[in-house]
């Protein structure tokens, strides 16, 4: 087989790739487990992510020592940006009524760089897949990423100033003091999780494709952080990813 390697002065070898996919964001816009929701509230998400590959040694030009760390598992880093343009969907918004006017003019989007690490483990050899093409490498992983986040928001009701209470749903700002639009932005750290598989295209390259879930410590990322009842976790994302991964020779 083909040698992968890159140099490094710790002697393990690296790969690199390009990830995107659509997203889906939960958040304060729409209802939770929603169909409706799930659906209108998508966005897309693109990134750059590395990897350090323990199973071969880059200063040797050899395997690295046959542990069963070094044949399971890969570090992943990446940074990433993801855009979603969020509405409100369900019992709420489809009720007649005029009260619920100013819900349905309120929209707005959700804007985000991450970047952060993941452990990746894979159940099966890492040397036998990259021995072999058009084979299967199913894994799992855990991480945390740090987020920057900038969200937009509009309407459409009265004279369209998001910052005028007037406009606002009139629930979400029912005492004095609340204040249910927030377009700062800010940073916070979230958890990262996922499932996926890589396809040995050739000998340098493979096909990736995972499922992430990854859960914001914040619940202001969408811009829109209200009072209710309802509102009873944080902002969290469902990205699906396809990506391409090179071998660094």
């Amino acid at each position: 087989m083909g040698v992968i390697t890159s140099y490094s002065q710790l002697g393990f070898s690296h790969e690199i790739g390009v990830i995107a996919g659509p997203v889906a964001f939960q958040s304060d816009f729409g209802v939770r487990n929603n169909f409706e929701t799930n659906a209108g509230n998508t966005g897309i998400g693109i990134g750059i992510i590395h990897y350090i590959n323990f199973s071969y040694r880059a200063d040797c030009d050899c395997y690295s020592t046959d542990t069963y760390w070094n044949d399971h598992f890969k570090l992943r880093s990446e940074i990433s940006w993801n855009k979603t343009k969020l509405n409100h969907f369900g019992e709420w918004v489809d009720n007649p009524s005029p009260s619920y006017d100013k819900l349905r003019a309120h929209s707005g989007e959700a804007n985000n760089w991450d970047v952060g690490m993941q452990l990746e483990y894979f159940p099966f050899s890492i040397r036998q897949f990259a021995a072999t093409t058009q084979s299967w490498a199913p894994f799992v992983s855990l991480g945390a990423h740090f987020t920057s986040f900038n969200p937009k928001a509009s309407t459409t009701f009265g004279d369209r100033n998001i910052n005028n209470n007037n406009n606002i749903f009139n629930p979400w700002v029912s005492s004095p003091g609340d204040d249910p639009i927030k377009l700062e932005g800010g940073t916070t750290w979230s958890l990262v999780t996922s499932i996926g598989t890589r396809y040995k295209l050739t000998v340098l390259s493979d096909l990736m494709v995972d499922l992430r879930w990854q859960f914001f410590f914040n619940n202001e990322v969408d811009g829109l952080d209200h009072k209710l009842p309802s509102n009873k976790a944080n902002d969290y994302l469902v990205w699906l990813n396809f990506g391409y991964i090179y071998y660094l020779d």
